[in-house]
């Protein structure tokens, strides 16, 4: 068993039965009364955000997890589906338990979250930096750069939408940060 006190992001606990992932934590010491922890934590069957308040030194019941890498090989009615890099072996995510699962490419390289004890997939994470191939964005037009922050909608090879400068055109390839769904950088 473990406390508040080694509370960590990125942790994973087991709460009503469920596992929860901490996406962010603060502890808090209030000039009156005893001090608690505040947090953020995201369900891994759905995926959804709780909050939740601990107070100070309360006992949590952390998970063991493991990570292991998968390609992905294609998308169905049923979710993605992976195959491991190492034993072949091929399993089934539901797309709700994968963060923006619109910009996996075939073939890509991900990490799949296990629960060690269940031997349960419970989330599916991209690179934070993927390559993409821009299929369709409107024609920049000279002189329309009148500010740093100039954006327009770009649809990637993968069929999602993300925002790119005036200067990106169609057929160029570029970096995109999977957790912010942003334009990272060019590639030549």
């Amino acid at each position: 068993m473990a406390t508040t006190a080694d509370i960590k992001i990125g942790m994973c606990i087991e709460m009503d039965g469920k596992t929860f992932s901490i996406v962010d934590f603060q502890h808090v010491k209030p000039g009156k009364g005893p001090a608690f922890v505040r947090t953020k934590l995201r369900n891994l069957e759905n995926g959804r955000i709780l909050d939740k308040t601990f107070t100070a030194g309360e006992r949590i019941e952390p998970v063991r997890v493991e990570r292991r890498p998968y390609q992905f090989t294609y998308e169905d009615d049923l979710g993605a589906h992976f195959m491991h890099t190492e034993t072949f072996e091929e399993i089934t995510i539901p797309k709700e338990m994968i963060n923006n699962a619109d910009l996996m490419a075939d073939g890509q390289i991900v990490e799949v979250m296990f629960h060690t004890d269940k031997e349960v997939a419970l989330s599916a994470e991209l690179p934070p930096i993927v390559d993409m191939e821009v299929i369709y964005t409107e024609p920049g037009i000279k002189g329309d750069t009148a500010s740093t922050n100039s954006l327009k909608p770009a649809t990637v090879n993968t069929g999602a939408t993300i925002r790119v400068p005036l200067f990106i055109n169609t057929g160029e390839k570029i970096r995109v940060d999977t957790r912010t769904r942003e334009y990272y950088e060019r590639i030549k």
